[in-house]
């Protein structure tokens, strides 16, 4: 890819605080766990640097805690190439995700924290970063208004949007209508068409599959893309590597066809290592994948 595009991502950035254990405790019991590990995360996070690892020019809109995991993330967040002078730290802690793995299952607790600082006036006051941009990228973990700023702003400069909508919730129809791609996983693509005309899908939906690819729609036709076949390690990110591996794509000039078949060997490989950020693919990784899987 011979363009460096923009991309810039409005979104959350957390703290990972992850237990392992042989089984999750009952209410009231206490139990001995085998491992820990704390690890940036948070969506809009781990979009930003899937991007940048694919060398693309990266801007992240967030909030952190004044804190020691507010410190350490943007440090992280520098460290992999993604430009976080929008990164403002708050008065209130950096977001964690609590989570507790017992082997395939998991319970977790998110605590929003700083990420409820990204307010729509707060987006307003980015407006330049996101004019600027040839792409840019959000999700459903920070407040909807600021989310829906950020569209405004993008649209009214003739910048790409891409919507991942997790978590789902509901959404107005003035926002679906204004965002170029919408990137939901099969649960959610259900949710978000609840009520809704296919119409307001028309050209903009791509629905996420793991092992079974992506779909896209072409003149209400589904048409699947498939995944490529590797050993996995773990998914955790895979969904946040294959956004921004297909906003990157995009932000080159590909078509939607191929972005997506760029963002599946993105997906692809970060599911061949631990952890979602540490997991991110550099873009001489993802070539030679694409070259050798030809």
């Amino acid at each position: 890819m011979q363009k460096k595009p923009k991309v810039t991502i409005v979104g959350s950035i957390n703290m990972d605080l992850v237990t392992i254990t042989s089984q999750l405790p009952k209410v009231g019991e206490t139990l001995l766990g085998e491992a820990f590990q704390m690890n940036p995360g948070g969506k809009g996070a781990n979009q930003a640097v899937a991007a940048a690892r694919l060398g693309a020019q990266v801007h992240m809109i967030g909030c952190v805690g004044n804190d020691r995991f507010g410190q350490e993330i943007v440090a992280h967040l520098q460290k992999q190439g993604v430009d976080v002078s929008n990164v403002e730290p708050v008065t209130d802690a950096t977001a964690t995700a609590s989570i507790t793995l017992s082997n395939k299952d998991n319970s977790i607790i998110v605590v929003p924290a700083a990420n409820n600082y990204v307010t729509a006036e707060f987006v307003a006051s980015k407006q330049e970063v996101i004019a600027n941009s040839d792409i840019l990228m959000l999700q459903l973990e920070v407040p909807l208004p600021a989310v829906q700023k950020a569209v405004e702003i993008a649209k009214a400069h003739g910048v790409t949007v891409i919507l991942n909508p997790a978590p789902i919730q509901a959404l107005p129809e003035q926002l679906v209508r204004a965002v170029d791609y919408l990137t939901p996983n099969e649960h959610e693509q259900v949710l978000l068409k609840e009520g809704r005309n296919e119409e307001d899908f028309a050209g903009k939906l791509i629905v996420t599959k793991g092992s079974k690819g992506v779909s896209i729609y072409e003149d209400g036709t589904e048409v699947t893309i498939p995944a490529y076949d590797v050993t996995v390690v773990d998914t955790t990110g895979a969904g946040d590597a294959f956004n921004g591996g297909m906003a990157v794509a995009l932000g080159t000039g590909l078509n939607l066809k191929a972005a997506c078949q760029y963002g599946n060997a993105v997906a692809a490989l970060s599911t061949t290592k631990l952890g979602a950020q540490t997991g991110m693919p550099t873009s001489e990784e993802v070539e030679q994948f694409i070259n050798r899987s030809m």
